[in-house]
C-alpha cells in the first residue's frame, strides 16, 4: 500500500507539472490586513507588461482574501497592483518563473493607520508625519520581503513615535518571522502595553516565548486567546510547512471545534492523515471537506487521494 501510494503522488506530481504549457507562468496568493492580520476579500490585483507586447489583465481575491490565476505569457515582466477600499496600494514588479507557481503574499496598509498617527501628532496635509512616512517605507519594504530594510524604517517610526502601536506590531511579526525571537518578544510586549487584549501580538509573543525555550511562559499567554479556528488554522499551517505533523494535528482538530464548517482544516487534516498512514481518518476528513466544499480549490486533490485511501 506504501508504495502504491507513494507512486501515484509521484504520477500526480508529473502530471501537474506537464499541466502548464510553453511560456505560461502562475501567481497565488493571499491579501491580508496589515494590523488585523484578516483577509481582505475583493481586493483587486492589477498587472501589466512593462515591455514587449501590452498585457493588461485584473482580478480579485475570493471571500479568504485569496487569489490564483494563470499568466499567458511568462516571458515578460509584470508590474503588479494589489489594492482595496480603504487601503494604501502595494506595487511590485514580478518576473514569473516559467512553468511554476509563484507564490505572493501581500499585507495592505489601512489609511487609517497613517491617518489616526498623523491626527495624534497634530501634522497637517502639508507636512506629513515623518513616523507614518517611515513606516508606510517599511510596510512597502516588507511586501517585497526586504526584512532587514524593512526592520530599519519600522525602528524609525517607532524611534520618532514611542506610542506608534502599528510599529511595534510589524517589528513583532518581522523579528519572529527572521528568527530574532528576542526582539520579537520585546516589540510584541511593547503592542500588549497598550492593547493587552491583542491576540496577534498574544500569539507573536507565545512564539517567541517557545522559540526561547520558556514553554511556560507560552503556554500562559495562549491561555489569554479565544478559540478562534482561523488562528489555530494558521498555526497549524505554519507547523506543517515546518514538517511537525504531529505539532499540526491538535490544532486543526482544535479549529474544527471551533468551526465545524471549516472545510480547509478538515481538508489539511486529511492530507496530514494521508502523509502518517491513517487512511480511515483521512478517508472522513478528506469525505467531509468534500462535502462542504464539492468544488473548492483542493477538491480534484482530494478526490484522487480518496482511491487511495480506502
Amino acid at each position: 500500500m506504501r508504495k502504491t501510494l507513494a507512486l501515484t503522488l509521484l504520477a500526480l506530481m508529473v502530471v501537474a507539472a506537464n499541466a502548464f504549457a510553453v511560456g505560461e507562468g502562475r501567481i497565488q496568493g493571499k491579501v491580508i490586513d496589515a494590523v488585523t492580520k484578516k483577509p481582505i476579500a475583493g481586493a483587486v490585483i492589477k498587472f501589466e507588461s512593462t515591455g514587449g507586447r501590452n498585457v493588461k489583465q485584473e482580478y480579485k481575491t475570493d471571500k479568504n482574501g485569496e487569489y490564483r490565476f494563470l499568466i499567458l505569457d511568462a516571458t515578460l515582466t509584470y508590474a503588479f497592483t494589489w489594492s482595496a477600499e480603504g487601503y494604501q496600494p502595494a506595487n511590485q514588479t514580478i518576473k514569473l518563473k516559467l512553468g511554476e507557481i509563484t507564490t505572493k503574499e501581500v499585507e495592505l496598509i489601512p489609511l487609517s493607520a497613517g491617518q489616526k498617527s498623523a491626527e495624534a501628532s497634530g501634522a497637517t496635509a502639508g507636512k506629513p508625519d515623518p513616523a507614518v512616512v517611515a513606516y508606510n517605507e517599511g510596510a512597502q519594504l516588507a511586501n517585497e520581503n526586504k526584512n532587514a530594510e524593512a526592520i530599519a524604517k519600522f525602528e524609525e517610526a517607532a524611534s520618532k513615535k514611542a506610542d506608534f502601536v502599528a510599529a511595534y506590531q510589524a517589528l513583532a511579526r518581522l523579528y519572529l518571522r527572521t528568527k530574532d525571537n528576542a526582539k520579537a518578544l520585546e516589540a510584541a510586549n511593547k503592542a500588549l502595553a497598550v492593547d493587552a487584549e491583542d491576540t496577534d501580538m498574544i500569539t507573536v509573543a507565545a512564539d517567541a516565548y517557545t522559540a526561547l525555550g520558556q514553554k511556560d511562559k507560552a503556554a500562559e499567554l495562549r491561555k489569554k486567546l479565544p478559540a478562534d479556528a482561523n488562528s489555530l488554522f494558521n498555526e497549524a499551517a505554519r507547523l506543517i510547512n515546518e514538517n511537525k505533523d504531529s505539532q499540526a494535528e491538535p490544532l486543526l482538530k482544535q479549529a474544527i471545534v471551533a468551526d465545524g464548517k471549516m472545510a480547509a482544516a478538515y481538508y489539511e487534516l486529511g492530507m496530514l492523515y494521508v502523509r502518517t498512514q491513517k487512511n480511515a481518518d483521512a478517508k472522513a476528513n478528506l469525505t467531509k471537506y468534500l462535502e462542504l466544499d464539492p468544488n473548492g480549490k483542493e477538491a480534484a486533490t482530494a478526490k484522487e487521494m480518496l482511491k487511495y485511501v480506502k
